[in-house]
């Protein structure tokens, strides 16, 4: 293997490099259960045939730990590229992600895709490297173990009693274009523990003991088989959607269970949860809203409710389809998701009903084709007794029976007038405009009075014989059979477009409220805007009070806006919040948890986990969410959710950066510091030395001239400290404005007389116009600008060289400047040599910190400072003060500090 720096690799070594990706890389995964498994061995493996194909493979960070078979391998590929870092004061080899970006191969090898990168990175986690090399184009080989998924590490430290603290996005699992399963018995892999073939040099003794046995292995030996299967299955999805295959594949089990009112569906529930569990597999609890005959009542709708609710607390799937034929959707959706049982009750009403509404059963039966279908059925308690139609009918308001019977009396009066001018036919048709419209309104029970009272009408006063019902002409009995159709056929098409209506409605209204949340959430950037935007959002759509809990410091849910005068939560409350959040599921009124708490509490869900608790209230008792307001809620509580952890994630990633921040800081103002504290040490070393040992070959001259050059490097070793502490008091709020009325002639004149042994060489020429006004400013930090910009000037420039201290005055500002005739400023420094740690090329010595702490201290009293070279020469150092007092002293990142100078 060879090991090549950035500056080691030529073009030569280069060659078949592609220049520019444009399409998305590729990621393979080689997924394990355990470490040791063997995932770094079959990576090398299959890179090594790709690189015997021809293709460029770089090896971007992959640990031996020792093994020669893994060695053998590395040798084999000639590009390693690879940086100096520290981490945990420790000097090691990491990734380096640009030196690849420049030279883009074709394939890049990334063991451990978990691990943490070491601070001053540009990523804080590997899995961010590869993210960036996969959008540059490049494919990626990596390796993982199944207890470093985010979702699993809850379920690993249950299992193991291990804490894992470097863990991946599930996501990235599911957006791998291959995994590989890389499988070894627990036996193999005890005997290679014992051998001392796995890396476990950071693991402490007794989390070897826990974690390294059998039962502990075999475990996460099914859960990465189970991940496994789940990608292989979900790329077989999405193979059989591409290629529009309708027919089920049985690759794996999958049961459905239909889902209604009806009080048997608990029965079904629970039969297919034990099917399921035998064959441990996925199931789904489907039901169907459809147009139907009768309407369902409320009591049905709380029993499906009650029905889905044990569903999902089982383990299901629950869905809720919508479709004008209830066979139709349910079978399509089977297909789609690949089940290949589908578990339907057993029909207990009359036949006949089956014969003129057709059956449910039998036409998933007949179009199952190669689905199974089992059926199943139970005993139902006396009590609870089906609706008929009949007692649907009674429960009609009074003002639709009204309406009926005042429709047919207008229509009998129309036809009473027009009767002498019109035939019995044309009567007929004035009774049905009457049915017609009836039925359009308010559907089959009126309808059914108002045909009823029409042909009554008609056969009454317009048949013959008059006046009684007797009919002698049979072509009448047609015309009153056609008037019972007609009526019949359009009450049914009224109730399935009201019906497709309502649902279409209620899409909407759900539809609005998601896009109205997002679209408000989507430029928020703290956690308690979010927080109002969603409760105002939830409030509105649900007519309920809402409250957001997010966990405090002590993982105690509290408010997100405490503030508010909402409902507190009582100690019979707090546990049910506390509770949904830390089981991830509903508490509280309405659930089986905590039920006697008055607020309803709901989980908010994120990919990394619970964010926090929806409460909801209503005044009064609190009242059971209908299906469609649950199905709402829960959309309404994902988007919340995904927007807490925005912010969150935006938080850490801040921090994250200042903290890389501060530590290129730390490294930086190390490295400067102690290289210019060592040279004015050393000379004072020296100059001290050379007076003690050889006082007496010096003559006086000499030792004035040591003298001198202790005091000289002394005081310089004075200014670089004063600057450090400074900058450290300005970041830190320790220095604040004190505004008083100031004379820039006395300030000036301050500072030239504690400098006036650095002028010897140069001829400081002062130019300030007699009528400069008084400036409220802090004399004493003023003082300290003036002097660091004097100083400055005369480090860069040439000796015998003159420097101009000008003043003016403006509208609102006075403005001071300083000028020299040195070399100038380069152009790329210009916009940046009031940063931190930025020094000119041709500076000798100091911090980089002076001009740092005059930008601050000019921007603390409302001024500006800049810096721009001269057309004859040098450069000018320019600020301005403000001339009129402003309304409150302005502070240096904080408020109430003492003066500190």
């Amino acid at each position: 293997m060879v090991n090549l720096k950035n500056d080691d690799i030529t073009p030569s070594e280069t060659k078949g490099f592609p220049k520019e990706k444009s399409s998305a890389g590729k990621l393979k995964i080689f997924f394990g259960a355990a470490p040791g498994a063997g995932k770094t061995f079959a990576m090398l493996k299959a890179a090594k045939e790709r690189l015997e194909e021809g293709v460029n493979v770089v090896l971007g960070n992959v640990n031996s730990h020792g093994q020669p078979a893994v060695e053998n391998y590395l040798s084999d590929f000639k590009v390693f590229l690879l940086r100096a870092a520290f981490q945990k004061e420790r000097l090691i080899e990491e990734f380096d992600l640009d030196s690849v970006l420049a030279l883009p191969p074709d394939l890049i090898l990334l063991d451990d895709l978990a691990h943490i990168n070491a601070p001053g990175s540009r990523h804080k986690k590997r899995w961010q490297d590869i993210d960036e090399l996969l959008r540059a184009g490049i494919d990626v080989y990596t390796t993982l173990d199944v207890l470093h998924l985010e979702s699993q590490k809850d379920l690993i430290f249950q299992i193991s009693g291990k804490r894992v603290y470097d863990s991946v996005p599930d996501t990235l699992l599911e957006r791998a274009d291959e995994i590989q399963l890389v499988d070894i018995p627990p036996d193999d892999l005890l005997k290679r523990l014992e051998q001392r073939k796995i890396n476990v040099s950071d693991w402490t003794e007794e989390e070897i003991e826990k974690f390294f046995r059998p039962g502990v292995l075999l475990a996460l030996r099914e859960l990465a088989l189970r991940q496994a299967a789940e990608k292989l299955d979900d790329q077989m999805r999405r193979y059989r959607s591409q290629q529009e295959i309708t027919t089920v594949w049985p690759a794996t089990e999958r049961l459905l269970v239909c889902v209604g009112p009806n009080p048997r569906s608990d029965r079904l529930i629970r039969a297919t949860r034990r099917m399921a569990a035998g064959l441990r597999a996925p199931w789904l609890a489907v039901h169907v809203e459809a147009p139907a005959l009768v309407r369902p009542s409320s009591q049905d709708l709380l029993r499906l409710e009650e029905h889905m609710r044990l569903a999902e607390s089982l383990g299901a799937e629950t869905v809720t389809l919508h479709g004008n034929r209830a066979d139709e959707a349910i079978l399509d959706f089977a297909r789609a998701r690949n089940v290949n049982r589908i578990i339907i009750g057993k029909p207990t009403h009359p036949r006949w009903k089956d014969r003129i509404f057709g059956s449910l059963l039998d036409a998933i039966v007949r179009g199952s084709e190669d689905i199974e279908v089992y059926v199943i059925t139970g005993d139902v308690p006396q009590k609870e007794k089906p609706p008929t139609g009949a007692r649907y009918l009674l429960t009609r308001p009074f003002k639709e029976w009204l309406f009926s019977i005042l429709s047919v009396v207008g229509c009998f009066a129309l036809a009473s007038i027009v009767a002498p001018y019109l035939v019995s036919a044309d009567l007929v048709m004035i009774f049905l405009l009457g049915i017609v419209l009836v039925a359009g309104k308010y559907g089959r029970g009126p309808s059914l009075l108002a045909t009823l009272l029409s042909i009554g009408l008609f056969d009454f006063f317009f048949v013959p014989p008059f006046h009684t019902f007797a009919v002698h002409d049979p072509a009448y009995i047609v015309t009153f059979g056609v008037m019972f159709v007609v009526a019949h056929v359009i009450s049914r098409l009224t109730y399935r477009v009201k019906d497709q209506a309502d649902a279409a409605l209620q899409r909407e209204r759900r539809t609005a409220a998601l896009y109205s949340l997002s679209r408000d959430l989507v430029h928020e950037r703290s956690l308690p805007d979010v927080a109002r935007i969603a409760k105002k959002h939830i409030s509105e759509a649900l007519s309920y009070r809402t409250k957001i809990l997010f966990p405090g410091p002590s993982r105690h849910l509290i408010p997100l806006d405490p503030c508010s005068d909402e409902t507190q939560l009582d100690d019979v409350e707090q546990r049910a919040a506390d509770w949904a959040f830390q089981n991830c599921k509903s508490a509280g009124s309405g659930t089986d948890t905590h039920s006697q708490a008055k607020g309803l509490f709901l989980p908010l869900l994120a990919a990394s986990g619970p964010v926090g608790v929806i409460g909801l209230w209503k005044d009064g008792l609190f009242a059971r969410l209908s299906s469609e307001q649950m199905r709402l809620l829960n959309s309404l509580a994902d988007q919340t959710a995904q927007a807490l952890e925005r912010v969150q994630l935006a938080e850490e990633a801040q921090k994250a950066l200042l903290l890389a921040e501060r530590e290129q800081l730390r490294n930086t103002l190390l490295s400067s510091v102690s290289h210019d504290l060592r040279t004015p040490l050393a000379v004072i070393t020296g100059a001290g030395t050379t007076l003690l040992r050889n006082e007496s070959l010096l003559d006086e001259e000499n030792r004035r001239d040591l003298v001198q050059t202790i005091v000289e490097e002394a005081d310089h070793l004075n200014r670089l400290i004063r600057n450090i502490m400074d900058m450290m008091r300005l970041e830190a709020g320790g220095i604040s404005v004190t505004r008083e009325w100031q004379s820039l002639e006395e300030i000036v004149g301050g500072v030239i007389n504690r400098m006036t042994g650095q002028f010897e060489d140069h001829n400081l020429e002062i130019d300030l116009p007699s009528d400069l006004p008084l400036i409220p400013c802090d004399g004493l930090l003023i003082a300290q600008v003036l002097r660091n910009l004097l100083e400055n000037a005369v480090k860069h420039t040439p000796p015998q060289t003159p420097l101009v201290l000008s003043g003016s005055k403006g509208e609102k500002e006075v403005v001071i400047s300083i000028a020299d005739q040195g070399k100038g400023i380069p152009a790329e420094d210009v916009e940046r040599i009031f940063e931190k740690f930025v020094r000119g090329k041709n500076t000798r010595g100091g911090a980089g910190l002076g001009l740092a702490i005059c930008k601050g201290i000019v921007a603390a009293h409302g001024g500006r400072i800049w810096a721009e070279n001269q057309a004859e020469g040098g450069a000018v150092f320019s600020f301005t003060l403000p001339v009129e007092p402003l309304t409150h002293p302005i502070e240096l990142e904080s408020e109430g500090k003492n003066h500190d100078q």
